[in-house]
């Protein structure tokens, strides 16, 4: 008996699971990391507090619980000799390819090396172990490919920094600025999980099977990987570098409107309205100012009346990837890091995802519709 049903293409809305992590309501412009809202905590927490909200249910409760906590991820940002070993090799092979492909394969060393086994196979807490050290070694891994790609010596974790600040460090060799550090922390709690965005739920499918921890996660980097969900932050900037001046905002806006193109930066899936985090990294540019957030605002502004013009009734504003380019610009990150500078922070929403799904050992195995000539046909002779 066939049991297909229908839904819409994409699985737009279509509820697969329940989850206690977060959601996003579009229409109100509003997301959520388990019962807080995630702007707020990206004003007023550490990324370490976000961390302990998403993997151990709550925020923690003082500095004591804080500071183990960050004690207890900080060995863990030290990556196993055999995986320090394998980067240089691992960078000059993906030299083309730059460091997010390259963490696809030092991720899958580490697992290996580490014996991570099948998610089916372990308990609650082994499951969390493995989840806690893949992204702590995440940040190291992404700093080290790069500057090796850079023809630099990969700069060490220090225990004492918190994961922004550590992060910022390794990527330069150089002592944080404390403003920037606090603004890149920012946007990395903003961005720790969205919804079952492309790369979640294929993070969940593949633990659904019973997999391994790096395994999901590996699944997960390639679905962000994508220009249409994590590539676009430097593809935005690489917009406001087209257009140059004010003077050539309209026409340049204009003409790929009416081709057709996409503008990058512009629309999300979900929100209906503006997206919150592109709100709050506005204001952390604002913050900074100059002539590159002033191009920005004005290109915003811009393009917004261009398509209530030219595309009236639809509700298109600027999303994450928009200011994210501006900020991450603006605090001294290479474009080539954007990206993976953005799976730094989603390790964290798709570990705690993996983990959710793990407790629920049913795989997920939807159905598709056959289009193709209608069979059976009988197999024609070889001539």
């Amino acid at each position: 008996m066939n049991t297909s049903v229908d839904v819409p293409r994409g699985l737009a809305g279509v509820v697969v699971t329940e989850t206690e992590l977060g959601d996003v309501r579009g229409r109100e412009g509003f997301y959520h990391y388990r019962q807080y809202s995630a702007v707020e905590l990206a004003q007023s927490r550490g990324f370490e507090d976000v961390w302990h909200l998403m993997f151990r249910g709550a925020l923690p409760a003082d500095a004591a619980e804080r500071a183990a906590f960050a004690a207890e991820i900080a060995p863990l940002r030290v990556l196993p000799a055999e995986v320090r070993e394998a980067l240089p090799a691992l960078a000059r092979a993906t030299a083309l390819s730059g460091p997010l492909a390259g963490l696809r394969t030092a991720l899958s060393l580490l697992g290996a090396s580490a014996g991570f086994r099948p998610v089916y196979d372990l308990g609650p807490g082994r499951r969390a172990a493995d989840a806690l050290a893949a992204c702590a070694a995440v940040p190291t891994l992404l700093t080290a490919l790069h500057r090796l790609g850079e023809g630099l010596e990969p700069v060490e974790p220090r225990a004492d920094l918190p994961y922004a600040a550590n992060y910022l460090y390794m990527l330069t060799g150089e002592e944080p600025d404390p403003v920037k550090a606090r603004a890149v922390e920012r946007y990395l709690i903003s961005t720790v999980d969205h919804g079952f965005n492309a790369s979640t739920f294929t993070a969940r499918v593949i633990a659904s099977t019973g997999a391994d921890v790096v395994a999901c996660l590996t699944g997960a980097i390639g679905a962000l990987s994508g220009p249409l969900h994590g590539g676009a932050p430097s593809r935005a900037l690489d917009t406001l570098d087209a257009i140059g001046t004010p003077d050539r905002i309209d026409p340049w806006i204009r003409e790929r409107v009416l081709a057709g193109d996409r503008i990058m930066g512009f629309g999300h899936p979900v929100y209906r309205t503006e997206d919150p985090r592109s709100r709050m990294l506005r204001d952390i540019a604002r913050e900074f100012g100059g002539p590159l957030v002033d191009l920005a605002v004005e290109v915003e502004q811009h393009v917004e009346r261009i398509l209530a013009e030219l595309k009236p009734g639809r509700e298109l504003h600027t999303n994450v990837e928009f200011y994210a380019g501006v900020v991450m610009e603006l605090c001294g990150l290479p474009r080539e890091m954007f990206t993976p500078t953005f799976c730094a922070a989603r390790v964290i929403g798709w570990s705690a995802n993996i983990l959710e799904q793990a407790a629920d050992s049913k795989i997920i195995r939807p159905a598709a519709r056959y289009t193709g000539p209608t069979p059976p046909q009988p197999v024609p002779p070889l001539g």
